[in-house]
This record gives C-alpha cells, structure tokens and sequence, in this order.
C-alpha cells in the first residue's frame, strides 16, 4: 500500500502540521491501495505564502523564460508516464486503456497548447493610433488557489496548472482527495522538472477544510474550479469576503441532437460517448433527442450498443468500462436510476444493480432510458454516471427547446448532413461549446460553458487569459 502524507511545499516534501489520515480506495476492488493527509489551515497558509513569496521573481521572467520550464516537465513527463497513467487506474477507476491512451496523455496535451497558445498572446502592446503613448500590459493575476476534481484528475490540473504558469502566476493546488495520487506524481515530475520552488504548491485536503481556506484566503487572488455546481456555489459565497476573482468549470446536461438526415453511425456514436469514462464526464452528451421519424430505430440501436458494453476490470487491456469513482457515487446513480423507473420513463437497457457476473467494485450497469420527458429529474439532474436518456422531437424548432431546457450549458452535440441546418444550431443552442458530426473541437479551442455549467474558460489563449490582468499606462516613452 502507499504511504504518502507530506504535502509539496516551497519545493520541499513536508509533514502535515497535525496529521489526518485518509484513505484511498480503489473502485475497481474496494480495497485500500494509498493512504495520504488531510491538510488544515496551518499547511494552507504555508503553502500560500510560500507560493507569495516566489511569485515577485517567477512573474519577472520572461514568458519565454517560462515556457522554457514549462518544456522542462514534458522531458520528465516522458519518463514517468506510466506512474501517472497506473496512479489515475488506481485512484479513479479508469481501465488500462483509457488511463494510458487518454486520461495521462492528457497532460502533455494541455502543456502543448498551453504553449502554443502564449505565441498569440500580445503581453505588451499599443493602445491604438489614436492613442500611440497608450500601452497595455498583460500582467499575472498573482497567488491562485486551483480546486479540481477525480474524473480527469491530471486533465484538469494540467489546464490549470501549466496556463497560469506562463502567465506569470503561482499557485496552491488542492487536487481531489477521491484521487490524490496523480497529482502527488505532478508534483514529483515538476521537482524533478526543476520548478523553482513555491511555484506550485500542492496540498491534500477536503473541500470543507483546504478548498473553503484557500476559497477564503486574503492572499489568494483568483481561485479556479472544476466541479459540481453546488460546490462551485459555496466557493463562490467564501470567495466574495476577499472579491477574487473565480474561475468556474461545473456541470452539464449536454444536448445530443439527432435528426433523421444524420449519419448512420451517430446514435451508436452518442450512445458510447456518454458512457465514455463511465459516464463521468462533465461534457457527456446524456440527452439523446431524437427525430421523430428516426426515433424507434435509434432506441433499438442505442439499447443494442448498451447492452455490448463490456464491464470489467481496470487491470485488463481492452475497451470496456471501469467502475465509477467511489460507493457514495455508485448509490447516487443506482439512485436516480430508479427515480427513471418510478417516473415512467421506459428501461431498454440496463438498470439498477451490479453488472452480471460482478460481485465487488463500483460498476454501474450501461443504462438507457427512452420515452424520457425532459421536465423529468433523470433529464435536468447531472446523473455523472452511464445513464442515457432519450427524448423525441418534432422539427428544428421543437430540438432548440428541448435542448436550451435545462439549467446547464456546457456542451451540446448536433448531427445533421444539412450544413445550413446545422449552422443554425450552432448559433441557437445556449451552450458553451457545440460539437458536430462526432468532429472533435481543435487544439486551442476554449473548454467551458454558460449558465449553471460556469463561464471560465480553459485552454489556447482563453485558458492563459484567465489568469492575466490588463494594466492600462499613458505617456508610455517610444522613444
């Protein structure tokens, strides 16, 4: 089992200032496989000032000087890859395959385009001819606190991580103690990386005691989110007493909108996106809805691919689903599976309970649910598990209200041959993001959303700008 409590601080390895155990668990067995500590205020206001006190010399290098050591952790990266894809199997569930083709490469991912991304950005610039002793600068927001979650846990640190760095900023990391072990493995390549030190800080802690005290925290100038909405609240109201700036990445009830024109592989397509990670993807297409015409056949194929789904274990090589993140999500969403049944909406595939020939981990049954209305609670509610629902619709205008009803925003999906009609989907859905005949959105497009899903914004030049303030100058010499 791996021990592991000391916090990353100021460059150093460091014990907790009053231990707090907590254990690990791994979904996929429910068998302890780490125990780490819990953090309090003492180690937050060391890991704040440490990060204070770096931040005067790391934001007066130049950008290239920072893209430099953001460079450095790729080259160690390399060498520690399958430490932080076993980590991510380990600590969230994630099978072989996904864990190493997805879930760890993601982080080199987001390091790329987060350097890509700073040779856009203009940091020191004229305000216009009108005004040519105007300058604008483009400068680092200072100490921020990141609070991110275990369903992409090194994804969601690198989209975070490596942008404030290149804007000049220094940060507290409080990676989700649901999957801790990824982010101590960060924090080991950025030592090796040589980081300077107290430019990331990393600290094990809950939301109730780390993630309130840096929410809350005088010093801290920005906190950046990802998680539920109800979370995103609270840091929200803790985060007004000190007016800093927050950053917030929450859920979503993505949209798949599937008319009678779309290719023939599109419900097939949505059906394994949205079970894709266990269906635990804040941007899942979990509303399927249908064209009228289309509609029966798409519910025979959507509970034909459900029902092939494999389940099993995160050891084994293969495409198959692993286990959802821990018990108190399993009943969550054995929960609102039943809440499904009750409401009447009608089971074409899976349903409450363990797989078949399971008897331990946290597998949820691929579920579709069809003849769904979209006023029902496993329609509106983020179910974050392998839960599909299926709504019809009459024609393009009925699709928009279906689709915009609903309290989220973050990524809505269009399939159509018509490119006109698709067009206007795009411009009418209210989301942060729309996808399109199952092409993914390109490097350096920003991730986030609208309404209840958060407005920050994450990756190419908008992720870097989230942790840049413009400063304003008049009679700038030119001479």
């Amino acid at each position: 089992m791996i021990t592991h409590r000391n916090f990353y601080i100021n460059g150093a390895w460091v014990a907790p200032a009053v231990p707090r155990d907590h254990p690990v668990i791994d979904p996929a067995t429910e068998e302890q496989v780490a125990v780490i500590s819990l953090g309090g205020q003492a180690d937050t206001d060391a890991a704040v000032a440490a990060a204070n006190a770096a931040f005067p010399a790391w934001a007066a290098l130049t950008v290239q000087e920072r893209v430099a050591h953001v460079q450095n952790v790729m080259k160690v990266y390399q060498t520690r890859a399958d430490d932080m894809a076993e980590a991510i199997r380990m600590e969230m569930g994630a099978p072989h395959d996904l864990a190493h083709g997805s879930q760890a490469p993601s982080m080199p991912w987001a390091l790329e385009d987060a350097v890509a991304a700073s040779k856009q950005i203009e940091w020191d610039r004229p305000l216009g001819d009108h005004a040519p002793t105007d300058r604008i600068l483009m400068e680092p927001i200072g100490v921020v606190g990141m609070i991110t979650p275990w369903n992409w846990p090194i994804s969601q640190i690198a989209l975070k991580v490596f942008p404030a760095m290149i804007a000049g900023c220094t940060m507290v990391l409080k990676p989700s103690e649901e999957a801790p072990l990824s982010g101590i493995v960060f924090a080991e390549i950025l030592h090796e990386a040589g980081i300077p030190a107290g430019v990331v800080n990393v600290i094990n802690g809950d939301g109730a005691g780390v993630g309130s005290q840096l929410s809350a925290h005088e010093d801290v100038a920005m906190i950046s989110f990802t998680g539920s909405t109800r979370a995103g609240r609270l840091i929200s109201k803790a985060a007004s007493e000190t007016l800093k700036r927050v950053g917030l990445e929450l859920g979503g009830k993505g949209a798949n909108v599937i008319f009678a024109d779309a290719d023939a592989k599109a419900v097939i397509r949505g059906v394994r996106h949205c079970m894709n990670n266990s269906g635990q993807s804040c941007n899942a297409p979990t509303r399927m809805l249908v064209e009228r015409s289309r509609y029966d056949e798409a519910v025979t194929q959507a509970a034909e691919t459900a029902n092939a789904m494999k389940v099993g274990p995160t050891t084994e090589t293969g495409r198959h689903m692993g286990p959802v993140v821990n018990k108190s999500q399993w009943e969550k969403i054995q929960g609102l599976i039943q809440v499904g049944i009750d409401e009447g909406a009608k089971l074409v595939a899976g349903g409450t309970g363990l797989p078949e020939n399971v008897n331990r981990g946290f597998y949820v049954r691929p579920t579709i649910f069809a003849d769904v209305s979209n006023d029902m609670r496993i329609a509106q509610e983020e179910i974050f598990g392998p839960v599909l629902c299926i709504i019809p619709f009459e024609d393009e205008a009925d699709a928009i209200r279906i689709a915009n009803d609903t309290p989220y925003g973050l990524t809505d999906y269009v399939q159509s041959t018509d490119g006109a009609k698709r067009n206007r989907m795009a411009r009418a859905l209210k989301a942060g993001m729309i996808e399109m005949n199952g092409e993914s959105r390109g490097a350096g497009s920003p991730f986030g959303g609208v309404k209840l899903s958060g407005r920050a914004r994450e990756g190419g030049v908008w992720g870097i700008e989230e942790y840049l303030e413009s400063k304003a100058i008049s009679a700038w010499s030119i001479d």
